[in-house]
């Protein structure tokens, strides 16, 4: 293995320090919880957003904290859940009296970790709710969740709640809101290589020289099959087939479409992608209304890419059209 890396076990807090002297006036880092804050946070005029998860998806979601997203996120360490104190400390310490939305992609051990802080912050006399977020088609149940995983999608429910609290929804309104994004938002992913985590230093699992995995999990997990290499073409009919047919999305919709690149993939070939994913739309009689290009959800250094689909209406387009700063910057 060959990465630029310290000690593995501090492959994280170092990465969370750059993180904070890249945004010294928008960002604050509190290394005992691996928080990355918005620095005005907490806002007493908006209701406060965080996520959790764990380290190796960036720029989910720490590198997505700012105005009109998140104003916090605790990871864990790579691939795993932020432990419960994490969690319940972050959400004290940016408490708004408006209340606090947690929002949690759909794992076994960050329900556990979020359920529990969420208990105990109710039980401090916080308002605080927890929204869950299932958007992958792949399977309905695995090892590592129960029911579907969140996956990439998050992204449309993080933006969409983000810019409804930054114009001063109420708690509810966010709930409701979220929970509507997640209902419309599909996703499905293919991997081409394995992925390399820090502490282990070896990828976390074997493919043949032309084997791919279907379906895959942000962490490696095994999705809907092992599958033979072909074509592009060939690759986003079945992402294509998976997604467009699980809503369904039927002709005469209008969508927003993210090619998410999965840590290891050139731009180039998401792009490619993306024109291959455009026309098939168009033939379905599908219009594209916003698309994503490039790395939002990752798994490490995974060669490989998602499709997402999200069934577009006035409420959603405009929340996703709304300004936002985050700590990713092009100049």
């Amino acid at each position: 293995m060959k990465k630029f890396i310290n000690d593995p076990q501090q492959f994280v807090p170092e990465m969370l320090k750059g993180i904070a002297l890249a945004n010294p006036d928008t960002l604050r880092y509190v290394p005992e919880y691996n928080l990355i804050a918005r620095a005005d946070a907490p806002n007493p005029n908006k209701v406060t957003i965080i996520q959790g998860s764990g380290s190796g998806h960036e720029p989910a979601h720490v590198m997505t904290v700012g105005r009109g997203m998140l104003d916090g996120a605790c990871p864990g360490d790579v691939f795993a859940a932020p432990p419960m104190d994490y969690v319940y400390e972050t959400t004290k310490l940016l408490a708004s009296p408006k209340g606090v939305l947690l929002l949690v992609n759909n794992y076994t051990g960050d329900r556990m970790a979020f359920d529990m802080a969420q208990e105990m912050s109710q039980a401090d006399g916080l308002e605080v709710r927890t929204l869950f977020i299932d958007d992958d088609v792949s399977v309905q149940d695995s090892t590592y969740t129960v029911g579907r995983r969140g996956v990439a999608g998050n992204f449309f429910v993080m933006k969409a709640v983000g810019a409804a609290a930054e114009n001063g929804a109420d708690l509810d309104e966010l709930i409701r809101i979220g929970e509507k994004v997640n209902s419309v938002t599909r996703t499905m992913g293919i991997a081409l290589t394995a992925c390399t985590p820090p502490a282990k230093g070896s990828p976390l699992f074997e493919l043949g020289d032309d084997e791919i995995e279907i379906g895959v999990g942000i962490h490696g997990e095994p999705g809907r099959r092992r599958g033979t290499w072909a074509p592009a073409n060939e690759l986003m009919d079945v992402l294509m087939d998976a997604v467009v047919g699980d809503l369904p999305f039927e002709s005469g919709d209008r969508v927003a479409v993210m090619i998410n690149g999965l840590g290891g993939t050139p731009i180039s070939e998401l792009y490619l992608l993306y024109g291959i994913a455009h026309e098939a739309l168009s033939q379905r009689g599908i219009t594209v209304g916003r698309n994503y290009v490039g790395e939002y959800c990752t798994s490490l250094d995974m060669a490989g890419a998602s499709l997402t689909l999200v069934r577009l209406d006035d409420e959603i387009e405009q929340l996703l059209a709304a300004p936002a700063e985050i700590a990713i910057r092009v100049f």
